[in-house]
């Protein structure tokens, strides 16, 4: 029962993070809004997920299994790299909710922090145990 429950509170978990992620996409104009069928871009509604991303991950560190820990890194990260690529597109892009002087005066500071951060998380990353290697038979023959 209990084996039970964890794995449905790790697919819950999973679910929760899609989420959020795939609406990062969507305001990010990657992919198709499915209500309205076209691509839609909004970076500040895009940055509202990412920032939602990061708390989660930040306070469930320690509660979370290495996959999901990785899971979050790699998809916030993914989402990062995308949205600086969408800032440096600036304003001209259809949908966008930003000034180009906004995007440009903005833009370096975006880099430095989500740069920063993600040196932080790979700075905090415990280092993985090797496994050592088993002898065989085999191994010991000279």
């Amino acid at each position: 029962m209990v084996e039970e429950q964890l794995k449905k509170e790790d697919q819950l978990f999973i679910h929760l993070v899609n989420t959020f992620v795939q609406s990062a996409w969507i305001s990010l104009g990657k992919v198709k809004n499915p209500v309205t069928d076209t691509l839609d871009r909004d970076l500040e509604q895009a940055t509202y997920y990412i920032d939602l991303l990061d708390m989660l991950q930040t306070k469930m560190k320690g509660n979370l299994s290495e996959w999901e820990e990785q899971y979050i890194i790699h998809s916030l990260s993914e989402l990062k790299l995308n949205f600086i690529d969408e800032k440096k597109k600036g304003a001209g892009a259809p949908g966008s909710s930003e000034s180009a002087s906004e995007s440009d005066d903005s833009e370096k500071s975006d880099e430095k922090k989500l740069k920063t951060s993600e040196i932080e998380k790979v700075e905090e990353k415990p280092k993985a145990k090797k496994k050592a290697k088993k002898t065989t038979k085999n191994d010991k023959k000279d």
